[in-house]
């Protein structure tokens, strides 16, 4: 018997709604010419909780622990690349953890991470439009793990953010906000951010 797979949910959506409106809207040839989900890299940074250059058990166990379970990955540690001395850093002491998602698991971590972890956030009132690269790329930061619905709060010792970097290729800044916000990236609205802005 031959197993079948189901695209994710998210993928699918892409294929069969939002890539006909993206050739529509920016005038593309063909689907050659959409932009490509490549990659989702989360990263945690843990060169405040160092201690006489070596990280807490807990601190790590902890990061490991988050970024794994959100991820279905074990992240990597990222070390310091040179010395700073303001930051009381040396060089080869670890910085970061970081795990970069691909394929059907990158797609499966943005759906949960549009209609999971965002719609979570405290006093949330939209991701702001602004946070996007020339090359399209969208950089967004959660303060607390705690939005992740698998992450049980109460056997965690400490609260941590994190980075998550949501990688494009052939697109820019316009093409990439309209294919999240099509995906149900819940952008700040126009109107709020006028009136944010005293508009």
């Amino acid at each position: 018997m031959v197993a079948t797979t189901t695209r994710p949910r998210l993928q699918q959506r892409y294929t069969d709604e939002v890539a006909p409106k993206v050739m529509e809207q920016f005038g593309l040839a063909n689907r050659h010419q959409l932009p490509k989900l490549s990659k989702i890299v989360v990263n945690c940074g843990v060169g405040r909780f160092l201690e006489n250059q070596k990280l807490k058990p807990e601190v790590r166990d902890t990061v490991i622990t988050t970024l794994s379970t959100i991820t279905g990955q074990k992240p990597v540690m990222v070390a310091a690349r040179k010395a700073v001395s303001n930051f009381k850093v040396r060089e080869g002491a670890p910085s970061a953890f970081m795990v970069t998602i691909r394929r059907e698991r990158m797609w499966h971590f943005l759906d949960r991470l549009i209609n999971l972890a965002v719609p979570r956030i405290k006093d949330f009132r939209g991701l702001p439009k602004s946070a996007f690269d020339g090359g399209g790329s969208y950089s967004m930061g959660l303060t607390e793990q705690a939005v992740w619905p698998e992450i049980d709060m109460a056997n965690t010792p400490f609260v941590h953010g994190m980075n998550i970097n949501i990688v494009f290729e052939l697109s820019d800044a316009e093409k990439s906000r309209f294919v999240l916000s099509e995906l149900g990236m819940p952008f700040v609205r126009d109107e709020d951010a006028d009136a944010r802005r005293g508009g």
